[in-house]
Parts: structure tokens; sequence; C-alpha cells
């Protein structure tokens, strides 16, 4: 049985590195996803996760293990907003940008920036709501046969983006490139058979391990691409740009704060499973929710994206038994040093595609189980049709590819799933409450 290294241990360290370089490079194609989409500089985006992280652990008291990193959750306003402030990146068709070209991007980008920061302080007066009236309303609205299918869908729903990224959902007439299915088996195989094999500290870092090995044969098998390596400077300074604020621009982001809500709360609550601590009351929602609307606030006051909880790194905790913010305060420490280390940046951008999708595979996977677990340890009866309506309709909510739009703001998969959660939850509260009032008026004629 592996020990399990508690939220406030601080291991030796060599064994601490090695550690936090395995979260570092569990959350790195993710989150340099997000500004590459945006074509800005992934510098300052590993710059602000690494100190959005540390400015986490502080806010939490460092009671709350968890890295922030690139949110996706805003990938469609800012898009929406970049595309309305003439970014020549709307059209698709759009390639080999002039420095024109580049410096109105950068332009239209700087308004969805505004909106960035806007939506941090909403959230930070969220989490001061939060604070004020406290946060016994989630045990209400979600009781546990709505919050163990809700986090389990945080991971399932990301089941087909770790495939796609693995290149296992190749195009109409495409097909699988073996070389990739030969990467992406390796890298699986190596994690989920290091979890149970490996022995003393190599059974804590088989993430790390399988990402070094799959990295190297797809290196041999020609899948890895050296020219950004080679064409990094030793040193580099993020490029920083100051949000413009518009008052459309702003409205087109708003909604966000919905989903990022919805979506710490269940981070949090898996979190709190899998640590075996109820993070949502100490160090607390408020705490936890300000530290993240906080880091997404600055990241896009000086030209960063949006940071959240990460959902690999909460899967690497589960598989590893390792909880210690000192190993992700490392990781944190690590994403700094690689923003203003240009080679060292570029050669983990290069870790290919199935390298990536290998991990994610597993720790998705591992998220999904914390779902259910949740079902277990409460002890939910399925007996009873409420609970067997709740957790039903919750699944097939977030399974089934319906979404709403609220403006140019969609609501799906998990999110929305949450959302018809608590609406659920609250109505059976409310009949509650009524059945009780009309039983005391029985009595009392």
């Amino acid at each position: 049985m592996k020990k399990i290294i508690q939220v406030n241990e601080r291991p030796p360290l060599g064994q601490a590195i090695p550690l936090s370089i395995q979260h570092m490079f569990a959350m790195f194609g993710a989150s340099v996803l997000v500004p590459t989409l945006f074509h800005i500089d992934p510098a300052v985006v590993l710059l602000m996760n690494g100190l959005g992280t540390l400015f986490f652990i502080f806010i939490t008291k460092a009671k709350a293990p968890a890295y922030l990193g690139s949110s996706f959750a805003f990938i469609a306003p800012a898009l929406l907003v970049m595309a309305q402030h003439g970014s020549p990146y709307a059209d698709p068709l759009f390639s080999n940008p002039t420095a024109e070209d580049t410096a109105k991007h950068m332009e239209a980008f700087s308004y969805a920036q505004g909106g960035f920061v806007v939506v941090g302080i909403l959230g930070c007066v969220l989490a001061l709501i939060i604070y004020k009236f406290g946060s016994r309303w989630i045990d209400i609205v979600l009781p546990p046969a709505a919050m163990g299918p809700i986090v389990a869908l945080i991971g399932l729903e990301l089941a087909s983006s770790a495939a796609d990224t693995a290149g296992l959902l190749p195009g109409s007439g495409e097909s699988v490139d073996m070389r990739g299915l030969a990467v992406f088996l390796v890298t699986l195989g190596i994690a989920v058979l290091g979890s149970i094999l490996f022995r003393k500290f190599f059974s804590v870092i088989p993430v790390l391990i399988a990402i070094v090995a799959g990295y190297i044969l797809a290196a041999v098998l020609g899948l890895v691409d050296f020219t950004a390596v080679n064409d990094a400077g030793i040193v580099s300074l993020p490029h920083f740009q100051l949000a413009k604020f518009e008052v459309n621009s702003i409205l087109t982001m708003v909604p966000v704060l919905l989903i990022i809500a919805s979506e710490h709360i269940g981070h949090q609550i898996v979190t709190s499973k899998i640590v075996g601590r109820d993070l949502l009351k100490d160090p607390g929602l408020h705490r936890s929710l300000l530290g993240d609307n906080i880091s997404t606030a600055v990241s896009g006051l000086i030209g960063a994206v949006p940071t959240t909880t990460y959902g690999e790194n909460i899967g690497v905790m589960a598989m590893t038994k390792v909880y210690s913010v000192w190993v992700i305060g490392g990781a944190a420490v690590l994403s700094v040093v690689c923003a203003f280390i240009g080679k060292f940046s570029a050669l983990i951008s290069s870790i290919p595609g199935p390298v990536i999708g290998g991990i994610s595979f597993l720790l998705y996977g591992m998220i999904g189980v914390s779902g259910l677990r949740i079902l277990v340890d409460a002890k939910v009866n399925f007996d009873r049709a409420r609970n067997q309506a709740l957790t039903a309709v919750v699944f097939v909510t977030g399974l089934s590819g319906i979404t709403v739009n609220l403006g140019d703001i969609q609501l799906k998969g998990m999110v929305l799933a949450c959302i018809v959660g608590m609406l659920m939850g609250l109505l059976f509260y409310i009949f509650d409450k009524l059945r009780i009032s009309n039983d005391l008026e029985d009595k009392a004629a």
C-alpha cells in the first residue's frame, strides 16, 4: 500500500523535485493549449499559472492542494470578443501574419483581457458573499446523489478529449497513426502498471516515468518536432500587455462566472474526497474561490489567460496519494522558471499528443472514479426513487450533449448537469419543507 503524503507534509528535496516536475508535466499540455488557441505568448501564461498557484496556496493557508492552469471556460467568448474587435485570426484561413496583423490581434485580445479581469473580480465578490452567508446551501441543493455523478462527469466528459489528443479519433476517411497508437499504449501502460508494480519512491512518480518513456519512444518513431526547441532562446522574457475595458466585451464574458463557480465547487469536492478533508469548510469555499478568482483577475490584467484548478493534477493526487502543497508549490515555481527559460518551455511544449493523451486517459478516469466513490462513501440508497431520479437525470444531462445557450455562452456537460442537479435538489428540498409543514398542520388540526 502506498504511503500517503498529506497536505501539510514536506517531502525531502530529492523526492519533492521529481514530484513537482510530474505535476508540471501533467498540466502543461492542456494549459499551453489555451494561449496557443488565442495566439499569444505561452510564457506569460506559464508565469501566471505558477504565480496564481502560489497566490492560491497563500490565500487558502496552504490547506487546499490545487494547481491553477489555463481555463477552457473562457475560450468561446474570448474568441468572439477578439473577432468583434477585428482580430485577423477570426478568419479561419488566415495565415502568415505581418507585424501589423500581430499588433491588431493583440489589441483585440486586450479587450478580452478586460472581460477576464471583471469576471475574476465578480468571482471574488461571490467568495465574499459565501464568506458572509456560508456554504451550507451546497449540502441542500447538491446532495450526494447529485454530487457523485457531477464529480464523475468532470472526468468522464473529458474522456473524448484525451482520446482526441492521443489521435485515436481520426476524421472521416482517415486512419489512426499506428506510431501514435504505440506511444499512447506504452505511455498508458507504464502509468497503469507503474502505479501497481513500482515500489518505494518510483511508486509515487509513475506519471512522470510514463511521460519520459512515452516521449523517448515518440522521438525514436519521429513524432517529436524539435524545431521550436532549436529556435528558442536560452533566456526569454514573457510578453506583457495591459487589459482594456469595454462594456460589450465585459457583458459577453460575464456569464462564464456561472461556469467557473460550478467547476470550482466540483473540483474542491472531489479533492476533498481524495485527501480525506472537507476543504469546503477548512480552509473554506470562500478562500479557495477567492484565490482562484484573484489569480484570474491578475492574469487578465497583465496579458495572460484566466486560471482554474486543474483536473489533471487532481488525477495525479488521486493516483499517487501525494497531496503535499509543498509539491504543488514546487510545480508552481518550476512553471515560473520555465516562463523565462525558452528552450526548456519549448522542450515541454514539444511533448506529442499521444503522450499527453495516454496520461490524460488515466487521470480523467481517476476523477470519474472519485465521483462514484462519493456515492459509495455516502451510502446513497438507490431504493429511493428520488435518488435514482437525481443521479439518472444528472448523468444523462451531462453525457447527452445537450447544450443551452445564454447569449454567446454555452452551458453543457458537467456545468449544465450541475445546474440541473442544483435545481432538482432545491426542488426536493422545497417539497420536503412543504410536506413537513402540511404534516404539522394536520397534527395541529
